[in-house]
């Protein structure tokens, strides 16, 4: 504790421009926020040293709320804070796959460096928490009220070294009740990622909305003609399987706190992404439905989803226009176009109609369907029936059922004896199963459908233009990862699945060429 300590009043140096007077830099920024200077000093020596205490505690006071608080950009721990967070890896993540807050807080109180600087837990810190579903330890984190914590606290909207918030994460994640955490104390759903490390706008929204189009029944189902009206139907159908409940859950949950979400869907409409705006449409169709929204050209208080129709209509009108005026060149593009618009069109009326019918039968499905055994095929009957009944005609018969199934629990390097049955519990035995860590059905359902690695947060810009599914290879991170892992492996069970294990919360894709090397274990 005394280290961290030297460490806080270095921070005061560094931060502060080595002594100059605070109040002179700029006021906005809530890392060095101003504060009044120090009183002039006393006749009596008692007198001012307990003025200077109070003016002292005053400052670290200030400090603390306001890099707990307030959104901090860019990331402001030093790389040493960063590589000590790297070496005390072994001893934190088997503390946060058991959501210890006793372990956590003694781990805190007796080596806290590279867990906090600055009055604040490090980004990293924080982000491990998430991306292991520590819901107990994350919560005592964002409270900051422990003793052993010494009054430093984790920021919510805080951006990490890679460019991302914490909400971020938690889409990622696809945890509804982190999502829920991190709202309960302040996180912002309206923050854009940043950096050259990142796609650049993305909004948390953009991110659990786009993994969950990288579903694998979607990415393997959906008829490769968008401007056939059965794309429309079988995405509907899609969309609507158990599979995709707690993909959609999370959409809903952060559209919910998203602003100008009216312009969010136009955005995917006007770029063709016919799947992100039909879970979008699904999952965020009650606050699309209220009203008082901000649509692409200015403030309206109508239905959203009137607005949207509206757009898609003139849309397709100003495109036969210039079909019109073009007489040679651009016919073909500008026809495909406006089929587009017309498939977007009858996908926004579709969910207006049937839209609040779906999402019930959606809700009825179970929390962790892959856990159950489900009947593909009355789902899809059940999903075409509603659609039938407010006016439209799928069929349902275009999709291979078959098809609908997860990845190859294999390469979760799980069991057939780890593998829940169709009670939602594993075949071994209730020894083993007690042995599972926290939060497993949910990390088991996210990986079944959507591999850490297509993860929007872990492409580039560059990977993003080029091909937005291949996987990033860090083989510095995959090295530091690896040598981390197997100096905590005597304090791990071997019989335990456990969590992927990634720096700063992102997991590196490992290749055929990796694995043969001894890698594969990351691969858990």
């Amino acid at each position: 504790m005394e280290i961290m300590h030297k460490a806080t009043e270095s921070a005061y140096d560094e931060d502060n421009g080595k002594g100059k007077d605070v109040s002179s830099m700029e006021e906005n920024d809530p890392w060095n926020p101003s504060y009044r200077c120090a009183p002039r000093p006393c006749k009596d020596l008692t007198d001012n040293v307990k003025l200077m205490k109070e003016v002292l505690q005053e400052k670290h006071v200030l400090f603390a709320v306001s890099r707990a608080t307030q959104t901090i950009v860019p990331d402001r721990t030093p790389q040493s804070m960063n590589d000590a967070f790297v070496n005390k890896l072994p001893r934190l993540v088997p503390i946060l796959e058991k959501d210890s807050v006793r372990l956590f807080l003694n781990l805190f109180k007796h080596d806290s460096v590279g867990l906090a600087w600055g009055f604040v837990m490090t980004p990293p810190t924080f982000n491990q928490m998430i991306v292991q579903n520590a819901l107990r330890c994350a919560k005592v984190a964002l409270e900051g009220k422990a003793p052993e914590l010494n009054g430093h606290r984790a920021n919510p909207n805080y951006m990490n070294s890679r460019g991302y918030f914490p909400l971020h994460q938690a889409a990622e994640m696809f945890s509804a009740d982190m999502i829920k955490l991190l709202f309960h104390y302040g996180a912002s759903a309206n923050l854009r990622t940043s950096g050259p490390e990142v796609i650049e706008g993305l909004l948390p929204l953009h991110v659990a909305v786009e993994n969950a189009c990288r579903h694998k029944f979607l990415e393997e189902n959906l008829l490769p003609d968008k401007e056939n009206t059965d794309y429309v139907y079988r995405l509907i159908q899609l969309v609507c399987l158990p599979e995709m409940k707690i993909f959609l859950d999370t959409v809903r949950l952060i559209a919910e706190r998203t602003d100008d979400l009216v312009v969010e869907v136009w955005k995917y409409i006007k770029d063709g992404k016919l799947a992100e705006t039909a879970v979008l449409l699904l999952a965020a169709q009650k606050k699309i439905r209220m009203g008082s929204c901000l649509k692409p050209d200015g403030y309206s208080k109508a239905d959203g989803f009137a607005i949207l129709s509206n757009l898609c209509t003139e849309d397709a009108v100003a495109i036969d226009l210039e079909i019109t005026q073009n007489r040679v060149g651009k016919k073909q593009q500008l026809k495909a176009e406006k089929n587009l618009k017309h498939m977007a069109l009858m996908l926004v009326i579709a969910i207006s109609e049937a839209g609040e019918a779906l999402d019930s039968y959606i809700r009825a499905h179970p929390e962790v369907p892959n856990a159950m055994q489900v009947a593909h095929v009355e789902v899809l009957k059940g999903v075409s029936s509603i659609l039938k009944n407010h006016g439209f005609c799928p069929t349902g018969e275009c999709i291979n059922i078959e098809n609908l199934r997860p990845y190859d629990q294999q390469s979760s390097r799980l069991s057939d004896e780890e593998l829940p049955n169709k009670h939602g519990y594993a075949t071994a035995d209730k020894a083993a199963r007690k042995k599972q860590p926290r939060g497993w059905k949910l990390e088991h359902a996210r990986r079944s459908f959507i591999p850490c690695w297509k993860s929007v947060l872990s492409s580039t810009k560059l990977e993003a233009k080029a091909s937005p599914f291949c996987p990033l290879i860090e083989l510095k991170s995959m090295r530091e990862t690896q040598e981390i892992w197997n100096k905590s492996a005597a304090e791990r069970s071997s019989s335990v699945p456990t969590k992927n294990l990634g720096l700063l919360g992102r997991v590196p894709q490992l290749t055929s060429s990796y694995q043969s090397e001894g890698c594969s274990v990351l691969l858990h």
